[in-house]
């Protein structure tokens, strides 16, 4: 019997989301600067997080990010798309809240990983049941990207989420390496971000940063 995917090499702890504004024009040029930035000391999750492009432009992308020689360990998903996550080769699918769940997409795939994003208890419970591999429980903090989700979730709620499950659970929303401490506390797993990435000048320094902090 092959071995499911949710007994594998752990999960790194550091999960980078795209800016989702890459132009298809352009050919992945923000998600490739980040790419050939990653130190080689350390991996992390890579999610394509691309809704403004349509299935050709993100197999494209897709098939650009695996060619780069990421740190061992790293590991490259895509929002939603098993099907580009297959043909491109990626290491996993992340989904939605309003998605369907793993347990309906592993037996066409059950080399991949899947994670679910999660914004309250019962989420958590059907994320759980359908055989997710970790989850993204977000907003934890004020974040533009997350305003449509309500109010900040805030660390109660993550310690709550932390000590209900067993999965690898991300903090997600408004992240920063001055809170991220924090988050660890509580019992999270990693950290996840998107905006703090945004800035390339600071990539490496905010990458090693975070990887003391989850790593202590």
């Amino acid at each position: 019997m092959e071995q499911s995917a949710r007994h594998v090499s752990p999960l790194p702890r550091i999960y980078l989301i795209s800016s989702g504004e890459e132009d298809p024009a352009h050919n992945g040029i923000k998600i490739s600067k980040q790419l050939n930035l990653l130190p080689r000391s350390l991996n992390c999750i890579i999610q394509i997080r691309e809704k403004q492009l349509n299935a050709r432009q993100l197999l494209t992308l897709a098939l650009k990010a695996r060619e780069f020689d990421l740190p061992e360990g790293t590991l490259l998903f895509i929002n939603e798309r098993v099907d580009i996550a297959l043909a491109a080769s990626l290491d996993g699918v992340h989904l939605p809240e309003s998605a369907c769940g793993p347990d309906k997409l592993r037996p066409f795939a059950p080399k991949l990983r899947f994670g679910c994003s999660v914004h309250s208890m019962e989420s958590l419970r059907i994320a759980e049941e359908s055989g997710a591999n970790y989850i993204l429980f977000s907003p934890v903090f004020e974040t533009p990207s997350k305003r449509k989700y309500g109010a900040p979730q805030g660390l109660e709620k993550l310690g709550e989420i932390c000590r209900t499950t067993t999965l690898p659970v991300f903090a997600l929303g408004g992240i920063t390496p001055e809170n991220a401490p924090y988050c660890m506390a509580e019992g999270a797993y990693g950290i996840a971000a998107l905006s703090i990435f945004q800035d390339i000048e600071r990539f490496v320094d905010t990458l090693e940063h975070f990887h003391q902090i989850v790593s202590s």
